[in-house]
């Protein structure tokens, strides 16, 4: 008997029924289930469902075979955040839009769970960045499975990222931001700044400007041994640093030191998916949209 731990995004009531649909398999696989209690409450309080469960998670007795998270990209990387170094798989549902992450659809979703308590899936180790400060300027959880972002606060003005990498002086960006992402997040944040494509298995990490000031200023990749040392500059006096999306305020003049963490985040995939073929659904490689 599989222990599965559920998580989920509170704002999906449209999408009621696949949650619904989850935990309806899982009591017929016969998986003990525990569940986030944020989430628990979520849906007793908003969808009026109370789910058969073994219990919360926080109050598990027992390690968690498999990790659900039920809804998008953002949803799967606050379920990673959860897991911090626990070592659980994760799979991803997706009740939100693009999914790199949570790519398992409605349609294949009875199926997927089938193959999950048959232990029928493959794991992808996924490198995560950390972020060091003097005295422990970031309060929240120091990892990010996407990407550390530095970016300018709500004003007009640039700043500049002095950056190093193992010591050496590479340039100082001046610009809105600058956002360092793994492999996997080389399809979110990145991306959006015409940041290159990275295939999860390789061993790098990428370094993106965001809206520089000179034209000339691409993005870079680089080993992920590199040593990334920050200094930043702000005429606002202070600047916003984004793990993954949680964000937090710095002053000014603060050092920022970034790498590959210790650890990895296990992703759960089925064995029928693979990077190219979600490459070719989400971002409609080849499809032509002049098609009725």
């Amino acid at each position: 008997m599989m222990n599965i731990g559920v998580f989920g995004s509170k704002y999906q009531l449209e999408k009621q029924t696949v949650i619904r649909r989850v935990f309806v398999k899982l009591e017929a696989l016969e998986a003990r289930v525990y569940v986030d209690s944020s989430f628990y409450k979520y849906l007793g309080e908003s969808l009026n469902y109370s789910p058969p469960i073994a219990g919360l998670l926080d109050a598990s007795p027992e390690p968690i075979d498999m990790a659900l998270s039920i809804g998008g990209d953002g949803t799967f990387l606050r379920t990673a955040a959860s897991i911090g170094r626990k070592g659980t798989p994760i799979l991803g549902i997706n009740t939100g839009r693009l999914g790199f992450l949570a790519d398992v659809s409605s349609l294949e979703l009875e199926e997927t769970l089938e193959e999950i308590c048959k232990n029928q899936y493959r794991i992808e180790e996924r490198t995560l960045l950390y972020l060091k400060t003097e005295e422990r300027q970031y309060k929240g959880y120091n990892y990010a499975l996407n990407e550390v972002a530095v970016l300018k606060r709500d004003t007009s003005s640039m700043i500049t990222i002095h950056t190093s990498l193992d010591g050496e002086y590479l340039t100082s960006y001046q610009a809105d931001g600058l956002v360092i992402a793994t492999p996997t997040g080389s399809t979110a944040y990145s991306m959006s700044v015409n940041g290159p494509i990275i295939v999860p298995q390789n061993n790098s990490l990428v370094l993106s400007p965001v809206a520089p000031h000179s034209l000339n200023v691409r993005p870079l990749v680089i080993p992920n041994t590199c040593q990334i040392d920050l200094h930043v500059e702000s005429r606002n006096k202070t600047f916003l640093v984004s793990l993954d999306g949680r964000s937090e305020v710095f002053p000014a003049g603060i050092r920022l030191k970034i790498g590959k963490a210790d650890y990895t985040t296990k992703v759960a995939k089925r064995y029928t998916h693979t990077f190219y073929q979600t490459l070719r659904e989400k971002l409609m490689w080849g499809a032509d949209l002049r098609s009725k």
